[in-house]
């Protein structure tokens, strides 16, 4: 039960990001892609540095993360939730956050 409901919370995020997103300035898009990436941080870490067993995003390639989240979304990659999730973003939502994943230092 604390699965299905912490699976519907994280699929909630993306449309409770879209207010955020709604502008198009580079502090609002800057400031959109924070919201959105802060939905990642449960499961890859504060600012993409995951702990333990997920991978860090932070300072993967942008194209990397795009194709990645791409690939879930579609279906080509097995997930037991990201390809749930990834369904809630845009592609554009997906260029905000790989960008601001790429941006971030690694912490290894």
């Amino acid at each position: 039960m604390k699965t299905i409901r912490k699976a519907a919370c994280l699929l909630a995020l993306p449309w409770l990001a879209g207010a955020a997103y709604a502008q198009t300035t580079p502090d609002s898009d800057l400031r959109a892609a924070r919201v959105l990436a802060s939905n990642c941080a449960n499961c890859h870490g504060t600012l993409g540095n995951a702990q333990g067993a997920m991978p860090s995003l932070a300072g993967q390639q942008k194209t990397y993360i795009v194709e990645q989240m791409r690939a879930f979304r579609d279906g080509k990659r097995p997930a037991t939730i990201m390809h749930q999730l990834a369904k809630g973003y845009t592609d554009q939502q997906v260029e905000l956050i790989a960008d601001f994943f790429s941006r971030q230092k690694p912490a290894r």
